[in-house]
């Protein structure tokens, strides 16, 4: 038996204002055709579906489409858990109908634990496979606050919430299996942080308490799990360097600190009760490019990317000695008639100036929009009349940003 481990679509998510609709689209109609062409039987997602609670009308579309796609295809089974992007009752909102179409929704954890260990069956109605779908564990799932308790107390409580979680579901899943009389896979799923686990700047692992506890070790998991399918971290890995604990990794590049990954599905094969792991590289469906250093190693970066006539979106960070007021300027005449496209530029130089430190140790972080927005007036000696209506015309930006429609496409 092939089930086919992914996570991390996050889709809707958008990068620098531009929407990604094409290539998300693109990436699931890649998922199909690897399916059917690889014969895999069940499809495991780890989490993050959606980017946001509240998915644009675009991202439901693209979701729904695929779903009915997959249940026309070879694959029998897809079992779908909530991440801590997803809103757990609008994955579960349609279960009962998916459930029609062999597609187990898990958004949270119920009372029951029975809910999250099933047998997925063949076509000749052959138990082939247990699944423990547990989501994405929050607090509240794995606690009760007591007042007075210390950051460690709480990290304790936890952890062994988590221990104690997987613990009842493996031991429901060794009982089925027990009452089936036969030696088959058991198989769960995950999204959390595991200790050791390797993310990268810019990658959008957002900092939830849970998120990150770093001591969370491949130990919490009980040995009887044949494959465990994790989600949330973006690389693709494997935990303290077990071939069936692993993070499938996100399939598109969410930031540009991601853009040099090659990312990847992970196909796990079964005989008998022993798996065999093998990547399956995912395509870059928008090349994008970190070009970073002094003016002349940029410009000289974005005339190599121009040349190789594909369309590519950049980040650009000036790290350049001199103050260059002008950057965007030259950057927009470098790009000029090529596919290049600049989506962020970051003049580390300016930054610093407008900044105006007064405490050594104050970033962009300890500011709000509004704080560096005046800094750069002051930086800048904008005369006092004409602040006024350069805070209206900000104000006003950053009003229709704020009030942009979330289901809109």
């Amino acid at each position: 038996m092939k089930i086919l481990h992914t996570s991390d679509w996050h889709i809707g998510r958008t990068l620098y204002g531009r929407k990604r609709y094409a290539e998300f689209e693109a990436f699931l109609n890649w998922l199909v055709d690897t399916i059917q062409h690889n014969e895999i039987a069940a499809l495991l997602v780890a989490g993050d579906i959606f980017d946001t609670c509240a998915p644009s009308n675009r991202a439901q579309e693209l979701y729904y489409q695929f779903l009915c796609r997959v249940a026309s295809s070879s694959c029998r089974h897809v079992v779908i858990v909530a991440g801590n992007h997803d809103s757990p009752s609008f994955l579960n909102a349609p279960k009962g109908l998916l459930k029609a179409l062999d597609v187990h929704v898990i958004g949270s954890v119920s009372e029951a634990v029975k809910d999250q260990v099933f047998v997925l069956r063949s076509d000749q109605d052959k138990p082939e496979l247990i699944v423990c779908a547990v989501p994405y564990l929050r607090d509240k799932d794995l606690r009760v606050a007591e007042a007075g308790e210390s950051i460690e107390d709480k990290d304790k409580k936890l952890i062994e919430g988590i221990r104690n979680h997987y613990a009842a579901v493996a031991t429901l899943a060794e009982q089925k299996r027990t009452a089936l009389g036969m030696d088959i896979p058991i198989v769960a799923t995950g999204h959390l942080y595991a200790a050791g686990g390797q993310t990268v700047d810019g990658d959008g692992v957002r900092d939830l308490y849970i998120g990150s506890l770093a001591q969370v070790t491949a130990g919490i998991f009980p040995a009887c799990f044949n494959y465990l399918a994790l989600g949330h971290l973006h690389v693709p890995q494997k935990v303290n360097g077990y071939d069936t604990i692993r993070y499938s990794g996100s399939p598109l590049a969410m930031g540009f600190g991601e853009a040099k990954q090659q990312k990847s599905v992970c196909q796990v094969e079964f005989l008998d009760t022993i798996a065999s792991v093998q990547l399956i590289d995912v395509p870059v469906f928008q090349k994008l490019e970190r070009v970073k250093g002094c003016w002349n190693s940029i410009s000289n970066s974005i005339l190599e990317l121009s040349a190789t006539s594909s369309r590519i979106w950049i980040e650009v960070i000036y790290e350049g000695d001199d103050v260059m007021g002008d950057l965007r300027e030259r950057l927009e005449a470098a790009v000029a008639g090529t596919q290049v496209e600049i989506l962020r530029v970051k003049n580390n130089r300016i930054i610093d100036r407008a900044l105006g430190q007064t405490n050594e140790k104050e970033t962009l972080d300890d500011l709000n929009v509004n704080d560096v927005f005046e800094r750069c007036l002051t930086a800048n000696e904008v005369p006092e009349e004409q602040r006024l209506l350069l805070l209206g015309a900000y104000q006003e930006a950053l009003s229709s940003l704020y009030e942009d429609d979330p289901q809109a496409e």
